[in-house]
């Protein structure tokens, strides 16, 4: 090699890119943890016998099932000025009476139950509410118990409100007022089937529609 012969490549320059991050949730580990413990126990046991292999398969597939729901893949980066807090369904956009706009957003028990901030911002107040635990698609869980955060931002106040399901009274907020949030950063988790309202400031178009497929930290939700 002469003195002019380009340097090689170092070794990174060859590898291919690095794929998305698929970790589990924040608070996941009191139901993760136990699944995964009785899956591998019926596993082990299970061995060399089809009967107790059988008996291990609905172990098996609930740990694999709880697996899937906490997971927590990484999002972004995403363009667009205010983004959806939720993985799901557009379930309504309601105007309300203080020119603000309620867009709800219900997660079945597939979509990633991982909620963000649509925007950057300081957080200005969490608030737990106890209540009910009906359906988070029934009209009645406007009384369900729910955790009200409150974000100070480029646009004003934001309110996203998480709404617990049905199967389970437990949502883990993952930050505390008086904390700055970046937008698409994550905020809490709701443990199974749940809803999430995000209210648009007065002024602020929805650019998404009921019916409409979103997901946490990617979908824009203001028109431009």
């Amino acid at each position: 090699m002469t003195d002019d012969s380009p340097a090689p490549a170092p070794a990174s320059a060859h590898r291919p890119p690095a794929r998305p991050r698929l970790g589990m949730a924040q608070g996941s580990a009191p139901w993760l943890l136990p699944a995964l413990g009785a899956a591998t126990a019926a596993g082990l046991a299970a061995r060399g016998s089809r009967v107790r292999a059988l008996a291990a398969t609905p172990v098996i597939a609930l740990a694999a099932g709880m697996t899937w729901f906490f997971r927590d893949p990484e999002r972004g980066p995403a363009t667009g000025r205010m983004l959806s807090s939720a993985d799901g369904v557009v379930q309504s956009i309601d105007p309300q009476p203080d020119g603000r706009t309620r867009l709800a957003v219900f997660m079945n028990p597939l979509n990633v139950h991982v909620n963000r901030a649509p925007l950057a911002g300081v957080i200005t107040g969490v608030e737990h509410r106890p209540g009910g635990f009906r359906p988070a698609f029934d009209k009645d869980s406007e009384r369900n118990e729910r955790v009200i955060w409150t974000l100070e931002t480029e646009i004003g106040e934001i309110t996203v409100v998480q709404i617990a399901g049905a199967m389970v009274r437990r949502i883990v907020p993952y930050l505390a007022a008086g904390q700055k949030v970046e937008k698409g950063e994550r905020i809490g988790l709701i443990r199974f089937g749940s809803r999430v309202d995000i209210y648009l400031p007065s002024g602020i178009t929805p650019a998404v529609e009921i019916g409409q497929k979103v997901r946490a930290g990617e979908t824009r939700l203001d028109a431009a």
